[in-house]
């Protein structure tokens, strides 16, 4: 089981947060960011759109999601020490209805626990259980078949 720390913006809604259901879940762990602290997350593989695509040679390596606005993004990144690295998900399309009155998100932009499953998928440590209760799993692992129960 890879493990994976999830450091979390506070000001994001814990109602919204399509990770709330994920809280006590072996091999995840919450940090919630604070300015003044700083948080080790040396040698994980961190989601990020600028990286390489996650590939074979990834696969084991724990796992680092910053759950957070895409502007806030830079800010939760400056509070990290040690080495990540970077990598991006393939193309996937999300089921969560997104919207914003301010900010436009990023066209293939997926809900965090989207994300966090395609990730350890690709990872090679499939875990449906992530996705039991996400209210858009099955419409996500529809439209995403590269990545969903049947795929190899």
């Amino acid at each position: 089981m890879i493990d994976v720390l999830i450091v979390r913006d506070p000001r994001e809604s814990l109602a919204k947060c399509s990770l709330t259901p994920l809280r006590g879940k072996p091999g995840i762990r919450f940090v919630s960011y604070d300015p003044d602290r700083r948080v080790e997350v040396g040698g994980r593989i961190l989601l990020h759109p600028d990286g390489a695509p996650i590939g074979p040679g990834d696969e084991g390596l724990p796992l680092l999601l910053v759950d957070c606005a895409w502007r806030r993004l830079p800010t939760l990144l400056a509070t990290l020490d040690g080495p990540c690295v970077r990598r991006r998900l393939p193309p996937l399309v999300t089921a969560y209805p997104r919207r914003s009155k301010t900010f436009e998100d990023p066209s293939r932009g997926l809900a965090s626990v989207e994300a966090l499953y395609a990730a350890l998928v690709l990872l090679g440590d499939r875990r449906p259980e992530l996705l039991e209760g996400y209210r858009w799993a099955s419409q996500f692992l529809e439209l995403n078949p590269t990545i969903g129960p049947e795929a190899p």
